[in-house]
């Protein structure tokens, strides 16, 4: 495992942190630690500007290939701009979908006319993506997917529901995961990756109110939306293969500025429990020591994940990431709140609205559910990962 960055790294270490701490200033200092888990709907219109601005400037799709619009940036130096821009509290990046999943789902699986034409506006800045996967009765059995496309002439025609789609609200494009052969068996070989405009009069967006007041999510309602057979990805019926490419995207290098804003958070527990004295508490001080081991042994694995991920070797340690991370940031909620007191239900003064501790750890209540839920981790663990049975599914 690489657990040494070098020299050159370090280089480039310095060259990004200037350029955020130069740029997070004037009209984008509202946006610094803003956008995060919880707080996505918050300033939406400076955060895209925000993400125009690192496209500007060759700081989006850094892991990308060059000829795509990247930077080639190697895995060490993804995880160095990753971490930088954590600790420089960079806002919640509004591309991220583009950047992360569809943006190399499209070089992987795209033709060249795909490519051409989605890549430079997820490269800009310019193009807001979301990703249309879940439906109320097809979430961890993505295969149960009932949204139906229909060829008509040139396009396809799209008539159903997905749910919990992330930023639906704001974004430009859906890849939408749906049903093209209804008589297919197995299920997954009758569902196609199909590319989707959002501002059309066949979709309809209602917003989620979570616990936290946001609306992160939405249902998206399809009544005969339509979209060009070019935007189709792959092959008819063999959009499986492509849906499941763009969830393996999700683990990378940016698991590790993901720790560093959990980083982040943990200074706030901490600082929170010198200021109240809290942190004269023998278990609260164990608790937080017991954070911050999770969190040092959260890095060491994703180091040694994108190790073995470098030498073209994978292992089996990446299975363990989410369901590590997610518990993780469950109990540092909980320690959160258990460290404010009874400060930790009361709102400080108007307009009332929730302070960065309160909202973490309401939405760490999902970290558990969403991605995959626990129990669904465990599953995949003990089948793809240590080769045990699968467990019995109805007939």
């Amino acid at each position: 495992m690489n657990t040494r960055f070098s020299e050159a790294d370090e280089i480039f270490r310095q060259e990004i942190a200037s350029w955020l701490a130069e740029n997070l200033t004037g009209e984008f200092a509202a946006v610094r630690g803003r956008g995060g888990p919880g707080d996505e709907h918050a300033l939406l219109e400076e955060r895209h500007a925000w993400e125009k601005k690192l496209g500007a400037a060759g700081w989006t799709c850094v892991g990308w290939p060059v000829e795509y619009g990247g930077r080639g940036l190697s895995l060490s130096q993804q995880v160095i701009f990753y971490e930088e821009y954590a600790r420089a509290q960079g806002p919640g990046r509004v591309g991220h979908i583009g950047e992360g999943l569809i943006g190399p789902t499209l070089i992987h699986f795209g033709n060249e006319e795909q490519q051409r034409r989605f890549l430079p506006g997820i490269v800009s800045g310019e193009d807001l993506w979301c990703q249309g996967y879940s439906e109320p009765n097809a979430g961890s059995d993505l295969a149960n997917v009932q949204t139906r496309a229909v060829r008509d002439g040139d396009d396809w025609v799209l008539s159903g529901q997905k749910v919990w789609t992330s930023g639906a609200a704001w974004s430009d494009w859906c890849f939408v995961v749906c049903r093209t052969d209804p008589d297919a068996v197995p299920k997954h070989r009758g569902v196609s990756y199909i590319l989707v405009p959002m501002d059309q009069p066949g979709i309809e967006i209602r917003p989620i109110e979570q616990m936290t007041g946001d609306s992160e999510f939405s249902e998206v309602f399809f009544n005969e939306a339509r979209t060009p057979a070019a935007n189709l990805v792959g092959e008819v019926n063999g959009g499986w293969s492509v849906a499941m490419g763009t969830l393996a995207f999700e683990r990378g290098a940016s698991t590790l500025g993901q720790q560093m804003l959990f980083q982040n958070e943990l200074q706030q527990v901490i600082d929170a429990a010198v200021a109240n004295g809290r942190a004269k508490d023998p278990v609260i001080r164990q608790r937080i020591a017991d954070a911050w081991i999770g969190l040092r042994l959260q890095r060491y694995n994703a180091l040694r994940m994108l190790s073995q991920v470098e030498s073209g070797e994978p292992g089996r340690e990446a299975m363990i990431i989410k369901i590590f991370w997610a518990t993780w940031h469950r109990s540092l909620g909980k320690l959160a709140m258990d460290v404010l007191g009874p400060a930790s239900e009361i709102a400080e003064a108007a307009p009332y609205q929730l302070s960065p501790l309160q909202r973490m750890y309401l939405f760490s209540r999902s970290d558990t559910i969403y991605a995959g839920s626990n129990q669904i981790q465990r599953n995949i663990i003990a089948e793809r990962a240590l080769g045990l049975p699968r467990e019995p599914r109805p007939a």
